[in-house]
């Protein structure tokens, strides 16, 4: 009996012994130090530096001198009608041109009114939409006319850039005396000074009704007709698409 204990406690110690954890190894001398795992900020890494491309913008309130390269009039356009110019001046950042004499500026005409028979005035209205390069470079902008010094008897009529013909109530008034002198004089030659005053008053009326069927003066912009470009909004440029010339002597 005691045989039979001893032999169920031997093998209870034994199979306790088979289950518990080897120690680690001891490191043989001379032997480099086991790599420890890598951290999680390891396997991530700290974020890698990138230069950034240097900025280069044109302001908005930026004025750029343009020319016009087709005629416009208001008896013709129509809204939606494409507008072609190209600038007339360089215009320059930090000593450096970024925007060159005969880059193209497209646009399209987006108000036209005519002149009216009795009232309102022939009025033009002009957005512009890209920019090209010559190279190709092509950029959206916003811009619209600030003035119109090359458009003669006109006028800007508000800050959105509309252009509007000057009056010509003056002309009117003049054809309508001109139809009352051409009146009496006939009216003299044909029955003597009665007939100079019936003859100015029906000239008179004559007159005023040819001036007032007639329509007011339209607005024409010529070709090579010079305008000045506001940029509305903030334009950001790609430096390294465009050939910035520096004004700089060498």
């Amino acid at each position: 009996m005691k045989m039979i204990v001893l032999l169920l406690l031997s093998g209870i110690a034994a199979a306790q012994t088979a289950a518990a954890p080897a120690p680690d190894a001891a490191p043989a001398p001379g032997s480099p130090p086991a790599a420890s795992a890598p951290t999680s900020s390891a396997v991530s890494g700290a974020p890698v530096s990138t230069d950034a491309k240097p900025a280069m913008t044109i302001p908005a309130g930026t004025r750029i001198p343009i020319c016009l390269k087709q005629a416009i009039s208001t008896k013709s356009a129509r809204e939606g009608d494409p507008v072609y110019a190209e600038t007339a001046f360089p215009f320059v950042v930090n000593d450096h041109i970024v925007v060159p004499v005969g880059t193209y500026i497209q646009g399209k005409i987006t108000r036209v009114q005519r002149g009216g028979h009795v009232k309102g005035r022939a009025e033009l209205l002009i957005h512009f939409t890209s920019m090209i390069y010559p190279s190709g470079y092509t950029v959206l902008l916003g811009g619209n006319i600030e003035n119109a010094p090359g458009a003669e008897k006109t006028s800007m009529k508000d800050q959105e850039g509309t252009i509007r013909q000057d009056s010509d109530a003056g002309r009117k008034a003049k054809e309508a005396a001109g139809g009352a002198t051409t009146g009496a004089v006939i009216g003299a030659v044909t029955a003597g000074g009665k007939g100079a005053g019936i003859g100015a008053g029906a000239g008179g009326v004559a007159g005023l009704a040819v001036a007032m069927l007639s329509r007011g003066a339209d607005v024409r912009l010529e070709p090579g007709t010079s305008l000045e470009m506001e940029i509305q909004r903030e334009v950001a440029l790609d430096p390294t698409r465009i050939k910035a010339t520096s004004t700089k002597a060498d």
